[in-house]
């Protein structure tokens, strides 16, 4: 059996995050002995890897010579070292003196001297690495090597206003941003944070009375949480992977130095993001967000966004219902939404309800002579019973917007509920004709 040595340390101060991510990491490998070393610091979570099933050694301090000891003492096979304070220089010391394996944790690119280079956060990339890593060194980088807690992989998404500034809340920007969120109306929240959290009882004192506030302190449930939100508002961290795997939309607020790469790569990727907290920025950013309905451009998709409408694509239940029955490959999916740029006669919108990803609505054929255009539409295989609110937002927009006189579709004859569908809101059948129902609306108001 193969022994594994975590080197994380959590606090009032650190956070949370390091311990958290690397019980994750633990779990992969079921086969080996698992001892966490750390220290005894204030605010720690260390109950948590205790009832993860995991040892716990306590070190006096972040001396390497403590922990070179029981690196020896366990004969140990492979250490983990997921820390801020361990740097190259002591990452080479800890490799001569005991030619252990060694994974580092890096999300700030920073030299290491290690084995294998983890970086799981969305924006990780491998080219930044060269010259930062031994010749030989495995980096792992990426989405792929996101780690997600078993709650995020069993469970997917629902309603209200998720807020997640960090387990220790470093910035203590929480009430400022409930204090925003209070002057709109029928809106709830779940707060979640820890008991590391310095101005803990400050929060717990402001949120007493207010029934729409629900704090949630070490909670063990955020995958279930944030099923039952339709919008979040966390800090460009670890978190964000989560977020985005839930297609939870969100506005992520920089509260730290080593979120600056994360905070970056949203804000290249048309993720709404602050800086710093402002309360104008903040409020404008919420009025976007919030709308009941968003019609997004495909010319506007954020990378992620591209991602969920390949996945929609390729569903086997939307596949089925249309001319190209085939799964999409990947780049060419991308240069299609890149190659609308260039189009007049087709506009197509990724459409959101309440932060959800709804469903993908188009209009092609677009003739602005005789003011007709073709209609489709196809829901996320995941949400049931859109297709209303998918066709109300593109009669909205066709008829209102471009002001449109006709609209085209076609339609499957075995497709009865798409059929009911259009059936409902007026189209009427022109013919049938291999294997499809040709059908069409009349604007009456032009």
């Amino acid at each position: 059996m193969t022994t594994i040595l975590f080197r994380a340390d959590s606090s009032s101060t650190v956070g949370t995050g390091h311990i958290m991510r690397d019980i994750v990491l633990a779990k992969q490998y079921k086969k080996s002995k698992i001892i966490f070393v750390t220290q005894n610091l204030d605010g720690n979570i260390n109950h948590k890897i205790v009832e993860a099933g995991y040892k716990v050694e306590l070190l006096k301090s972040n001396k390497i010579k403590e922990f070179i000891e029981l690196v020896r003492k366990y004969n140990t096979d492979l250490v983990v070292i997921d820390h801020y304070g361990i740097d190259y220089k002591y990452e080479k010391k800890l490799k001569d003196k005991t030619g252990v394996k060694i994974l580092a944790f890096d999300d700030t690119y920073e030299k290491h001297h290690c084995d294998i280079l983890l970086n799981h956060n969305i924006n990780g990339d491998k080219k930044r690495y060269k010259n930062l890593v031994p010749n030989g060194c495995e980096v792992r980088c990426g989405s792929k090597h996101t780690l997600l807690r078993d709650e995020f992989i069993r469970e997917k998404r629902k309603k209200t206003i998720f807020i997640a500034m960090g387990g220790a809340d470093h910035s203590n920007i929480n009430i400022k941003i409930l204090q925003v969120i209070k002057q709109y109306k029928d809106i709830k929240v779940n707060l979640v944070t820890t008991r590391a959290n310095k101005h803990l009882e400050e929060l717990k004192e402001y949120v007493k009375d207010i029934k729409w506030i629900k704090l949630h302190i070490n909670s063990t449930k955020l995958a279930k949480l944030m099923k039952k939100s339709d919008f979040a508002i966390v800090t460009p961290s670890v978190t964000v992977n989560e977020i985005i795997y839930m297609q939870l939309a969100f506005i992520a607020i920089k509260t730290a130095k080593n979120q600056k790469d994360i905070y970056n790569y949203l804000v290249e990727n048309n993720y709404p993001a602050l800086k710093f907290f402002n309360k104008k920025e903040l409020i404008y950013l919420l009025n976007l967000e919030l709308k009941s309905m968003k019609l997004i451009n495909f010319t506007n998709l954020s990378k992620i966004e591209k991602d969920i409408i390949f996945n929609f694509r390729n569903n086997k239940s939307v596949r089925k219902w249309m001319y190209t029955k085939e799964p999409l490959v990947y780049k060419k999916h991308l240069a299609y939404i890149d190659s609308l740029r260039t189009k007049d006669d087709r506009i197509y919108f990724l459409v959101k309800q309440f932060g959800h990803y709804i469903g993908v609505v188009d209009l092609t054929s677009i003739d602005t002579k005789s003011k007709e255009a073709e209609l489709g539409i196809y829901s996320n295989p995941e949400l049931k019973a859109k297709g209303d609110i998918l066709m109300q937002a593109i009669l909205d927009y066709s008829f209102q917007v471009l002001e449109l006189k006709k609209l085209k579709a076609n339609v499957y004859v075995e497709n009865l509920s798409a059929i009911a569908l259009y059936k409902r809101f007026g189209f009427q059948k022109i013919k049938e004709e291999n294997n499809l129902l040709y059908m069409e609306l009349i604007n009456e108001n032009r």
